[in-house]
């Protein structure tokens, strides 16, 4: 079995003793990690080396940040860091790798942090169009390799009004606009999967509750991280979690980590 996961870290330095935690309890294959907050040298890497985990990032300081941790190391293909597309991007949300698995065949897992696009009707909304647009493109490209496929992380994207709490708070942001979610169906109707919806279509399933007004404690929360997965790794799949009990740990990151069970 192999684990891939994704979480929003919101700052890996903050959150090491959470992210030691979690990983010790969880023990993922590969876990995508968004926000990190970091800068490459900065990353607190030797404690997660220690774990047994290789390490790979592509840092920025103060914000964004990605990374990808892996009980095996990337295949020696490479790494590639930022999403093709854009030579001018300097904003560093996007990681991936080439992965062996015990059963010797391969996995490709990306790494993502989507824009934000808020506030509306600023040029910030219309990055996060155009990002989404070159990662469909990027996507469509993977897509023929016919290899496993995940694309891991926190897209800043509501797909459907079951995916929030309370839906029309959410009708003036980003995060929910029908622009937005247009682009998000685009990917699977590439043939993506969400995995998530391809275990349950319950709802009140989230992966983010705001540190504000009491939103984890009254559940009020969103579902923006996802992981995206070719036919190929859909036909894998066995099961989804999301670790929501790290929502309720000392110092938590806002978001929780969403882990798919592939055979």
């Amino acid at each position: 079995m192999t684990l891939v996961a994704t979480w929003n870290i919101n700052g890996v330095k903050a959150r090491i003793d959470a992210l030691l935690a979690w990983l010790g309890e969880r023990k993922p294959d590969i876990a995508c990690l968004q926000e990190i907050k970091s800068v490459d040298e900065g990353f607190p890497r030797k404690e997660i080396e220690a774990l047994g985990y290789h390490v790979e990032t592509h840092g920025q300081k103060g914000f964004n940040g990605v990374a990808l941790l892996s009980r095996q190391a990337p295949l020696e293909i490479g790494v590639e860091r930022g999403l093709p597309g854009n030579d001018d991007d300097v904003q560093s949300r996007f990681i991936e790798g080439l992965f062996p698995l015990s059963n010797g065949d391969r996995i490709r897992v990306s790494c993502l942090y989507l824009p934000n696009g808020n506030p509306m009707g600023t040029e910030k909304f219309d990055y996060k169009l155009a990002w989404m647009h070159r990662l469909e493109a990027h996507a469509a490209r993977r897509l023929e390799e016919e290899i496993p496929f995940v694309m891991a992380g926190d897209y800043n994207i509501i797909p459907e009004p079951k995916d929030a709490k309370n839906p029309a708070a959410w009708v003036d942001d980003a995060l929910f606009q029908p622009e937005s979610r247009a682009a998000y169906r685009r990917l699977l109707n590439l043939g993506m999967t969400d995995a998530v919806r391809a275990t349950t279509d319950r709802k009140e399933v989230f992966t983010f509750w705001d540190y504000q007004a009491g939103a984890w404690q009254k559940n009020n929360g969103i579902r923006i991280d996802h992981l995206l997965l070719s036919p190929e790794a859909a036909s894998r799949l066995r099961s989804v979690g999301i670790d929501a009990h790290v929502r309720g740990w000392e110092k938590p990151s806002d978001h929780v980590p969403v882990v798919a069970e592939f055979h």
